[in-house]
């Protein structure tokens, strides 16, 4: 699915499922202790549930009644403990894995068709030769198109277990060609690295989408190309990264401190404290670094950015971070789903704690944080965020840092206003682009990424055409052409290249990059 469609409100549903993951641990749920089959409670709750089936005076579904029971219990505790559902406990797995069994496409639903957007890098689909903008008409016998047919449900059709075999039916608008594909199902990686690449002769850039089990090593390799490249200063993009594993976190945060420098540490309920220090391994401990946070920034990226601030290590540059400092641990309940119980705090290297505050009585306030920070100005101003002088800290070389509710950074960055747009221009300047794309496909094949980031529509030939197809429904300002213009060219270069043509084009004018190569001309 085109990951880029509704922008906005993506980055928001992936902020908010990222920080329900939370900061989780690598244990096995098998440590923890089930209920005692003398418990109490355990002999209440069947008594109950028997009880209704037996005797209520309708038909009613215990399953889903002991389901929201759950989750209701579970909101009375904190807003990260959570009840995960056995039909999304899946999904859940895979995103925190880094990896899904299927056969590795990018998709979206045009008009009725299942349509390949981008076939995934090492996944069976390059192998097999399927291309971008191929139409999946079905798949076993199972008919995928029609106006029944739910993005939704595509993936339960293309996923499946290791090494089984699916039949593809194949539409090629290119050569207009119907034809038929065996192919192997097999591991599938979700790419925890958005981008990375040379942003001039000495600066590196890395974005991190997730801390999920493979993201290291991911990371890793594109640290090791841009260190081969000549970089000497990173810039790792932490915007809107909801979190992942602990340990995970604490293995990029080691890359960059010197051996035996406190990371972070954690207590649970007990007072027990479990402590994570930097080794010997790390291979950019003396180079120049910089980290972007904003309020989509949760978790373990707030590990990372805390543990490297509380060390004096880079300059953190954004807005406040989110503010979840809780720590997950994960139990399955024996019928595919599972439960996330909060089990510890985890705190920076000075001591604080940057968890937000938070009621017990359902959260309904937690996640409205947001608008609180649009209304206070603390978005357009470093100088509205709220601070608390009992919660004030001190890191080795004297900088003054927070707790009590996110990282906020040491160099404030106010949200770019001028770049707004309606849900409306992202929603139809993504169809555009890619029956743009779709319909152009040989001619857009001489363009390069580099090329295309230069010269692509400099006459606004492409821009001309899409407004033309929107004038009579409404009609942009001249700031929100600039912003149309921008982003259209964006959507296309994703369409054609991936993750790295969008980003590649957002960047041109993005504030916090541009307040990176500010800095660095003024330390050169």
């Amino acid at each position: 699915m085109n990951n880029k469609n509704n922008l906005p409100i993506y980055f928001s549903l992936a902020v908010i499922i990222g920080i329900l993951i939370g900061v989780s641990f690598g244990g096995s749920s098998s440590n923890i202790l089930s209920l005692s089959k003398n418990s109490s409670q355990e002999l209440k709750i069947k008594r109950l549930i028997n009880f209704i089936e037996k005797d209520y005076v309708d038909t009613v579904n215990t399953e889903n009644l002991l389901d929201g029971a759950i989750t209701q219990m579970l909101g009375k505790l904190d807003p990260h403990s959570v009840y995960i559902p056995k039909e999304n406990q899946q999904a859940n797995i895979e995103n925190m894995q880094g990896n899904f069994v299927g056969i590795g496409v990018q998709f979206r639903m045009i008009n009725d068709s299942i349509t390949v957007i981008q076939p995934i890098k090492g996944g069976p689909s390059i192998k097999a030769g399927i291309k971008a903008g191929d139409r999946i008409l079905m798949a076993n016998k199972d008919t995928l198109f029609g106006k029944d047919m739910l993005s939704g449900n595509v993936p339960s059709y293309l996923k499946g277990k290791p090494n089984t075999k699916i039949d593809l039916q194949i539409y090629r608008k290119s050569n207009d060609s119907l034809f038929n594909v065996n192919l192997t199902r097999g591991k599938v990686n979700i790419k925890s690295v958005d981008l990375a690449y040379m942003i001039n002769d000495s600066v590196g850039y890395i974005k991190l989408d997730r801390f999920a089990r493979n993201t290291y090593s991911e990371f890793k390799s594109s640290l090791d190309n841009l260190i081969d490249d000549g970089m000497t200063d990173l810039v790792l993009d932490l915007r809107g990264n909801g979190g992942g594993f602990i340990d995970i976190a604490n293995s990029i945060v080691d890359e960059f401190l010197e051996d035996d420098k406190l990371i972070v540490f954690t207590k649970n309920n007990k007072n027990l404290i479990e402590e994570s220090f930097a080794t010997s391994k790390g291979d950019f401990e003396k180079g120049g670094l910089y980290i972007l946070i904003d309020e989509n920034s949760a978790s373990a990226s707030e590990i990372v950015a805390g543990a490297l601030q509380d060390n004096d290590k880079g300059t953190i540059i954004g807005r406040r971070s989110f503010g979840k400092g809780l720590v997950q641990i994960e139990m399955d309940l024996g019928d595919g789903s599972a439960v996330r119980l909060t089990t510890a705090r985890y705190y920076t290297p000075t001591g604080r704690s940057i968890q937000k505050p938070y009621d017990h009585e359902g959260n309904k306030n937690y996640y409205k944080d947001y608008q609180e920070r649009i209304s206070s100005g603390e978005l357009l101003s470093k100088d509205s965020i709220k601070v608390v002088d009992s919660l004030k800290f001190t890191t080795p070389k004297g900088k003054v840092v927070y707790g009590g509710g996110g990282i906020i950074p040491d160099v404030f960055v106010a949200i770019d206003t001028t770049s707004y747009m309606s849900n409306y221009y992202f929603n139809t300047i993504n169809n555009f682009a890619f029956d743009y794309v779709d319909n152009n496909r040989k001619a857009l094949q001489k363009w390069d990424i580099n090329t295309f980031i230069t010269d692509f529509d400099t006459d606004e030939t492409v821009l001309d055409r899409y407004l033309s197809e929107i004038k009579d429904t409404i009609k942009p300002s001249f700031q929100a052409k600039q912003s149309i213009k921008k982003y259209l060219k964006a959507s296309i270069a994703n369409t054609l290249f991936g993750d790295v043509g969008f980003y590649r084009i957002m960047h041109l004018d993005d504030k916090m990059l541009q307040k990176v190569l500010e800095l660095e001309s003024t330390n050169e």
